[in-house]
């Protein structure tokens, strides 16, 4: 758990230096289960954002179904792994220069 805090704090810490509005989501008895850990806005794009540590398991149903929920209502919904890294800065930078961003069924895992 602890190497998943730490990327997740690298992801807030890359969204705050670039300015992006972001909410760490803590799930409790009162809340929907399967949110993203986290939820931006950058550059006018609603990101849902699952964040997943080196030996985390991978994504539930409902995580699953609520990243393509966001998808489709035309947001950005990923799941990250500290080796897709690369890959997550590519799609903030592609926001950065007005680009779209194609995140599809197929390709929403950065690892």
């Amino acid at each position: 758990m602890a190497a998943e805090k730490q990327f997740e704090n690298k992801i807030k810490a890359e969204l705050h230096r670039r300015e992006a509005w972001r909410v760490k989501f803590f799930a409790n008895s009162f809340t929907p289960a399967g949110i993203p850990d986290v939820l931006a806005c950058y550059k006018g794009q609603f990101l849902g954002i699952e964040v997943k540590g080196g030996s985390s398991y991978g994504l539930t149903e409902l995580q699953k179904y609520n990243l393509r929920l966001i998808r489709r209502a035309g947001g950005i919904g990923i799941c990250v792994y500290p080796s897709g890294w690369q890959q997550f800065l590519d799609v903030l930078d592609r926001l950065d220069a007005g680009k779209s961003v194609e995140i599809t069924d197929e390709n929403y895992i950065l690892k």
